[in-house]
């Protein structure tokens, strides 16, 4: 009798086990599906095309956290808060829930400017997955014809207090077979009053795929006469030891540091 209890029991307890084990893997697909649910009806059909040449907008949600040097900067971005530090050599700038601070030793960068620069090569570094943002508005224009290809272009806009420069512009110009986005233009409002119609211009010119997704290798700024890209200038920002994740990014991260100061107090 004991041992018929104690075999009840057993298979009692196994199929307990089996059940809770398909209802975790029921949740992890349910998870994993919700995940894949991008809504892309927002957005043109040609950025969606864009979107899905550099490995989807679905896997972009998926990941929260981005870093990658370039030159002797360290960036780390949460992308989910938009958190971000900058280490440099001379100083570290970062942001906390949209408070921008500054460490450095002495007066190495203008506290003044901080803000302007503490995401900037961020914004240029996520595209074209930056500008699937909410408050975003999309519009057509015309093609930017040059080194013997026709590259179709979607003017982005900003809705009013999106942003610290909400009057600035972007124009993704993408390849015409296979929809990656080759060019930037974009103008710079920033402490301005107003649109500005002066365009400068970057070169995607390398891509590098990490974790499915494809990012940026290398930028180059182009001079511009008469709103059109002509020559290279500068030097090209190269960026390494990219990795795009998953996990969450530990908050303190972003914290200010203890002699660091924020820029709009």
């Amino acid at each position: 009798m004991k041992n018929t209890i104690r075999a009840v029991l057993v298979t009692t307890l196994i199929l307990s086990c089996k059940t809770e084990d398909k209802n975790e893997v029921a949740i992890d697909q349910e998870l994993t599906q919700k995940k894949e649910r991008v809504d892309l009806s927002q957005y043109p059909d040609r950025l969606q095309d864009v979107l899905t040449a550099h490995g989807s907008l679905s896997k972009w949600s998926e990941m929260k956290s981005l870093t990658y040097i370039m030159g002797d900067q360290e960036t780390i971005t949460d992308l989910k808060t938009r958190d971000i530090v900058v280490k440099s050599p001379t100083h570290t700038i970062g942001s906390k829930d949209g408070k921008v601070w500054i460490d450095q030793d002495s007066t190495h960068f203008p506290e003044a400017r901080a803000r302007f620069y503490h995401n900037l090569m961020f914004y240029f570094y996520a595209m074209p997955f930056i500008v699937a943002d909410d408050g975003i508005m999309y519009n057509d224009v015309n093609p930017l014809d040059i080194q013997g290809t026709t590259y179709p272009g979607i003017k982005i806009g900003f809705q009013a207090n999106i942003g610290d420069a909400p009057d600035d512009n972007y124009i993704i110009y993408y390849h015409p077979e296979n929809k990656k986005m080759e060019w930037l233009a974009y103008t710079v409002t920033y402490g301005k009053e107003g649109k500005s119609d002066q365009y400068s211009y970057i070169k995607y010119n390398k891509w590098q795929e990490v974790n499915g997704l494809l990012l940026p290798q290398e930028l180059i700024w182009y001079k511009v006469e008469q709103n059109k890209p002509t020559v290279p200038q500068g030097t090209p920002r190269v960026f390494t030891k990219v990795d795009v994740d998953a996990a969450n990014m530990d908050v303190m991260t972003f914290a200010k540091p203890e002699n660091g100061v924020f820029v709009d107090e």
